[in-house]
């Protein structure tokens, strides 16, 4: 999803008119990826290796399935037993590895990797980048700790919303999973811009509500969009 100059500006805008009625503070980032979960395929390839060729042994597996494995003679002595229990366990693990390879390579196709990996470990990695940002762009250091981040992971399909000490005693919780929810219907629609600006408006509105603007109320974050 590529943002056009125009959708860079209109979220800027909305910004700038929610930040007028309060003392808050309001930053948006657009992530397009936090995280590549390696892991999590290599996991999954793992568990396949290990798994999946036990389905052969009951099928009766031999060296011999396997192309230069096995010879087309036999040697007529004791010592032929341990040759083909060895032929058995290298053919067993060139098995291992074709599936370990097939499944790894298969499970980073983006939308595989996406249905592969728990939801709860997506949103903890989505979170953990959100509460990076919020950090990385001073919204922890605002005068009086009021800054929000509006966070959202594009491959990972989530979005949080990130709010300071200083706003949890005072605001009920629901109102930053209304947020959250306002810009995740923007971006299934691929409205990127309709959404940050629904988001930041429903933000702003709470902020107005117990944030007033201080008498001398300086923007103490710039007022844009990040991508990253």
């Amino acid at each position: 999803m590529k943002l056009t100059p125009e959708a860079h500006e209109r979220i800027a805008a909305a910004i700038a008119a929610a930040e007028a009625r309060t003392s808050g503070e309001i930053f948006c980032v657009l992530a397009r990826r936090v995280s590549s979960y390696r892991d999590v395929s290599l996991g999954w390839a793992a568990a396949a290796a290990l798994i999946l060729p036990l389905g052969l042994i009951p099928l009766g597996f031999e060296p011999g399935w396997i192309p230069g494995m096995a010879d087309s003679w036999e040697a007529a002595h004791v010592a032929s037993r341990d040759v083909s229990i060895g032929q058995a366990l290298g053919a067993y693990a060139v098995v291992q590895a074709v599936v370990f390879l097939a499944v790894y390579l298969l499970c980073r196709v983006p939308v595989v990797t996406r249905w592969i990996t728990p939801r709860a470990i997506r949103r903890a990695r989505v979170r953990d980048a959100a509460v990076q940002q919020f950090l990385a762009h001073g919204l922890h250091v605002t005068e009086a700790r009021t800054g929000v981040l509006i966070f959202a992971a594009l491959s990972d399909h989530q979005v949080e919303v990130v709010a300071d000490e200083g706003i949890h005693g005072k605001v009920d919780q629901a109102v930053w999973g209304d947020a959250a929810e306002a810009l995740s219907r923007g971006l299934k629609r691929g409205d990127a811009a309709g959404g940050f600006d629904a988001a930041i408006g429903l933000c702003g509105e709470v902020l107005a509500t117990h944030f007033p603007p201080r008498p001398v109320n300086p923007n103490e974050v710039p007022d844009r969009l990040v991508v990253i």
